[in-house]
């Protein structure tokens, strides 16, 4: 038996999230079901986390065993031959038969992206965030500042969100300017369900003089306060998993 582990990238935007649903077509579903064609077999996926309806991929890791002894490049050319434009593995390799994808995950990378345009842009429409007016960029950093450390980030999941612990760390918070695109990237330990885009939407409403920037360390030290809207979807891209 050996294990094989997958990088993927994906546009979530036709997906109803990573995870197996009962009512919407997942990455899951479709990878499983290419995998079972490329081997023969029918296998099962394990990721290193989820993620929601419209949300992207750059470096989702994801692992699966198999008896099968195919040449590694079957399991990354072979495998995108069977998969739709939308979804692609970037990188496969064999790994040990104990190595899990999920607990052996040491942190994680998310960028978020918001479009600062007056009017709509068709080619950013699935990738970011539409805000019309402008963004105070030094707000924002001041607020990002209060997320950086360990955390009890109750105040910043959604109400659907199962963790029993809301304890998380954030390594690092960066935010720039790329001409009108203002691009968040988030680096942390893990992170609870829609955690960055509420973090994103709180930030938005600092940057918009909404909401002031010490909100966010009041929102971490009392969960019963309400920090800002939870951003849309599709402004958000999981970079990276690193072990």
């Amino acid at each position: 038996m050996r294990q094989i582990k997958l990088i993927v990238e994906y546009d979530g935007t036709n997906y109803a999230g990573w995870q197996l649903q009962p009512n919407g077509t997942s990455i899951q579903q479709v990878m499983e079901a290419a995998l079972a064609r490329l081997l023969g077999e029918e296998v099962r996926l394990y990721s290193s986390g989820r993620t929601d309806a419209g949300v992207h991929a750059r470096g989702m890791v994801a692992c699966f065993r198999t008896s099968r002894d195919l040449p590694m490049s079957a399991y990354a050319d072979g495998l995108n031959s069977h998969l739709p434009l939308d979804i692609a593995v970037r990188h496969a390799e064999e790994v040990s038969i104990d190595f899990s994808p999920r607990y052996h995950a040491r942190g994680k990378h998310y960028r978020y992206t918001i479009l600062l345009a007056q009017r709509r842009s068709p080619l950013a429409r699935l990738y970011a965030w539409h805000s019309r007016g402008d963004l105070d960029l030094e707000r924002m950093r001041i607020a990002a500042g209060h997320f950086v450390g360990t955390h009890d980030f109750a105040a910043f999941r959604t109400s659907g969100c199962s963790a029993e612990r809301t304890v998380r760390r954030i390594d690092d918070l960066n935010i720039s300017r790329q001409g009108e695109l203002v691009v968040i990237d988030v680096y942390g330990s893990g992170f609870l369900r829609n955690m960055v885009r509420i973090m994103t939407g709180t930030l938005a409403a600092v940057g918009q003089g909404r909401m002031a920037p010490d909100h966010v360390a009041a929102c971490l030290a009392d969960p019963t306060l309400r920090p800002g809207p939870t951003a849309p979807a599709h402004g958000l891209c999981l970079v990276e998993v690193y072990y």
